[in-house]
């Protein structure tokens, strides 16, 4: 059964976004993501300082399953990225909230936030 933290928010996508006390937005993706995609053996984050619009692509994870893609639930601009997945993308299997975080963006505009589902909601969504 997959965790889903009441004080994030989620993308129909599969993504988790928390935001911090300086008005950033860290994103990761969520437990049932990292379980439906297996063991992650590579992922592709954005570039530093690279625009990104809420819902476009903007990273890459790939498993031993599948490659998929990663959205961004904000639009602002990436302001840091998770270093230590380079060496260690697995940390996204064993720590998809916590130490396996992909990015953090500095909206640019905060109603993307607003589109994103609560907890409830995206549990609902992914037993349908």
């Amino acid at each position: 059964m997959s965790e889903f933290p009441a004080e994030l928010k989620y993308a129909s996508s599969h993504e988790w976004a928390r935001l911090e006390s300086d008005g950033s937005v860290v994103v990761g993706i969520t437990d049932h993501a990292q379980d439906a995609l297996g063991d992650v053996v590579y992922i592709e984050l954005p570039e530093m300082g690279a625009s990104v619009d809420a819902g476009s692509e903007v990273a890459v994870i790939e498993s031993v399953k599948a490659a998929s893609d990663i959205y961004s639930p904000v639009t602002g601009e990436v302001v840091e990225i998770n270093p230590a997945l380079e060496d260690e993308p697995e940390t996204v299997n064993s720590s998809p909230y916590a130490d396996g975080w992909l990015f953090r963006v500095m909206p640019t505009d905060m109603a993307s936030m607003e589109d994103l589902m609560d907890a409830d909601g995206y549990a609902a969504s992914v037993e349908e």
